[in-house]
């Protein structure tokens, strides 16, 4: 392996095996329900009936690790792009569950006989959340985003699956946002602005040099999770301010026609979140403790991370915040979502995840309405990595428990080379 290739290989980077030779792959562009264009890959093995779909919200999964372990196993994949990858600033959680109702019905169309869903970190409470909605009548389901917009989803075809896997899910892009966005933010205008009691990067408050693991106090972290909490309300609030002017505007342009009052509506209003990457978790191990590394999903240092470009909901619509990003208007949160999740499950956890904590890991458990429901931890980081060296990474562990899975319940085609 080249130099390159070493660093695939760790991280969020986790190079998966060879695909059988006999893989046949189709790119596909389809419409949703509402005028949307999205695309998806179809991998298939001579014989699969049985198709598993790899989504996230986000990011594009078409070189997801598992892929070619599920066409080992003799299943068919599908990876499908949200409308919008790798662009999250206008990722509304009911729009993006159109696309998945279109690649589901897709497949159908196609004739695949069993359809299972596959959702690893933030795609998991994206199938979740589909799941709900697709077992609810029509008209039980969620006709506004939290900022007041029409879904589509009462008049859309959401066709249910067969099974749903999850892999290291974690609790919801709001609510993870919420275990680790800063509230020791004292302007949201200024990145550099801080309250010092609330500073988790401060040694006066329990923090240690890296890679030393960090101890905080139980009065500071309640203070810690209280502030972070209250920051989240602060932005929503400002959040539906915008979103009501935004709603004002589009009134006046529907009823004017005038060309000034049509720009206005149109104007973005962009809302900016400073310092999302600093849940303590991540850096005192002994806090919700498994297996993970010191650090973050971002990096081995939160306490730099934090400061810099990367992290959740950093720049973000009105309508994107409401719906994705805060932990206290989104329903796109895993525990609100999986009871609706009535299909056979299996729900793997990954032992050294730094994401979803084994605290989330038991709420999502409990919080299932599966009677075929299996919950087991597999060895590995978030993302599919080794927990040590020489290791079988995770991915590949995880692989072979879904392929027995799916085996025991679904005609599986004959692995090939």
């Amino acid at each position: 392996m080249t130099r390159a290739d070493d660093r695939l290989g760790a991280g969020r980077h986790v190079r998966g095996e060879p695909a059988p030779h006999a893989t046949r792959t189709e790119l596909v562009q389809l419409g949703t329900a509402d005028g949307a264009t999205v695309t998806g890959t179809l991998r298939t093995v001579p014989g699969a009936t049985t198709v598993v779909c790899i989504m996230h919200p986000r990011q594009d999964q078409t070189h997801h690790p598992l892929v070619p372990a599920l066409l080992h196993a003799g299943c068919a994949v599908w990876t499908q792009t949200s409308r919008s990858p790798n662009n999250d600033i206008a990722l509304v959680h009911e729009q993006t569950l159109l696309d998945v109702a279109a690649g589901l019905a897709h497949l159908r169309d196609v004739g695949f006989a069993h359809v299972v869903t596959l959702g690893h970190s933030g795609g998991g409470a994206l199938y979740a959340y589909y799941h709900e909605q697709a077992g609810l009548p029509p008209r039980q389901r969620t006709a506004t985003t939290p900022a007041g917009r029409p879904t589509g989803l009462p008049d859309a075809d959401l066709p249910q699956p067969d099974a749903a896997l999850f892999l290291a899910p974690h609790p919801g892009p709001g609510r993870l946002l919420m275990s680790c966005i800063d509230p020791s933010v004292a302007d949201e205008d200024d990145p550099l602005s801080r309250v010092p009691e609330l500073d988790a990067f401060d040694p006066a408050n329990g923090f240690a040099d890296p890679p030393g693991s960090s101890a905080y106090t139980g009065e500071f972290l309640e203070h810690y999770r209280a502030a972070q909490r209250a920051r989240v309300a602060r932005i929503d609030a400002r959040a539906r301010e915008l979103a009501a002017e935004a709603a004002a505007a589009r009134d006046r342009a529907r009823s004017s026609g005038d060309p000034r009052d049509r720009r206005t509506a149109l104007s973005p209003r962009l809302i900016t979140v400073h310092r999302t990457d600093a849940d303590p978790r991540t850096v005192d191990l002994s806090l919700d403790p498994n297996e993970r590394p010191y650090g973050s999903l971002f990096g081995r240092r939160p306490d730099l991370t934090n400061y810099g470009l990367v992290g959740f909901g950093r720049i973000t619509t009105p309508d994107a915040w409401l719906s994705t990003w805060s932990g206290l208007s989104s329903r796109a949160d895993f525990v609100r979502c999986v009871h609706g999740v009535r299909v056979p499950t299996l729900h793997l956890d990954l032992s050294g995840d730094q994401a979803a904590f084994p605290s989330d890991s038991r709420a999502m458990h409990e919080a299932y309405g599966a009677v075929d429901l299996t919950c087991e931890v597999v060895r590995g980081t978030h993302f599919g990595g080794p927990i040590g060296p020489g290791e079988p990474p995770g991915y590949r562990l995880a692989g072979d428990r879904i392929g027995r899975w799916l085996a025991d319940r679904f005609d599986l085609a004959p692995p090939r080379a």
